[in-house]
């Protein structure tokens, strides 16, 4: 296959051909079988990436509504979460849920065949709550810092504290705290790498079956870093665009 592909005009293959004469081995990017699994762990990995960004960022949202409620009930268990969540490894949380709260929920169904929860779902859940919880320290700093004759005004037109909330304190902390968000984010990119630790088919556990055959790990590992580097690039100019989007005219001058 590799051969085949070498002696044809594939731009891919010519590519191969010219680092290979340089010292460096890209081979399995040609071959049949390997390089469907390189695929595939990049395939995984960008859905990792989505799946936790939502999750994040509602998550987030959640437990700042929470954390700056009047409630006490909610206050306290939501700080107790996020200082958890914060002051914690995400390897170790990872493993706490996958191998403790899994295996209650396996029990529980009467068995692991039974168990609908997938090691994508835990890597997804934990790394996505754990920036939430970032999230939520952003947001309640902005959310502290909307002026106080705002929300004395809307409350004077008549929002409910529920609409106070969702209408005119979050909008506004969003765009206060939208660089602190988008680092957040870049994080979260990097924190979806911990999935091979539990056999999760994203692109380090792939690349790490292919370095087991072939002595090319210098060479996966530029692909990897090229690729959290070019998901990162993404996350942060999208992070920018919406700064300039959703800037307060005149607001800083």
């Amino acid at each position: 296959m590799i051969a085949a592909s070498l002696s044809s005009g594939d731009p891919l293959a010519v590519l191969v051909r010219l680092t290979r004469d340089a010292g460096f081995n890209f081979g399995f990017l040609l071959d049949s079988y390997e390089r469907p699994i390189w695929n595939e762990g990049l395939i995984t990995t960008l859905q990792l990436v989505l799946c936790a960004i939502v999750i994040s960022l509602v998550g987030g949202a959640l437990l700042a509504a929470a954390v700056t409620s009047s409630r006490p009930c909610l206050v306290w268990p939501t700080r107790a979460f996020i200082e958890l969540t914060r002051n914690t490894p995400t390897l170790v949380q990872l493993y706490c849920a996958f191998m403790v709260l899994n295996m209650l929920v396996s029990q529980a169904l009467g068995g692991v065949e039974q168990n609908p929860l997938t090691p994508f779902f835990w890597v997804v859940t934990v790394a996505g709550l754990h920036i939430a919880a970032f999230h939520a320290e952003s947001l309640r700093a902005g959310l502290e810092a909307v002026p106080l004759a705002t929300l004395e005004a809307a409350l004077s037109l008549g929002f409910s504290r529920r609409q106070l909330f969702w209408q005119i304190q979050l909008p506004l902390a969003v765009r206060v705290m939208l660089p602190s968000i988008t680092n957040n984010l870049v994080n979260l990119v990097k924190l979806t790498s911990i999935g091979s630790a539990i056999a999760v088919g994203e692109i380090v556990y792939a690349s790490i079956m292919i370095w087991t055959a072939h002595d090319n790990v210098v060479e996966l590992m530029v692909l990897i870093l090229a690729v959290f580097g070019s998901l990162n690039l993404l996350v942060s100019l999208a992070g920018r665009w919406l700064e300039r989007q959703l800037k307060v005219p005149g607001h800083g001058l």
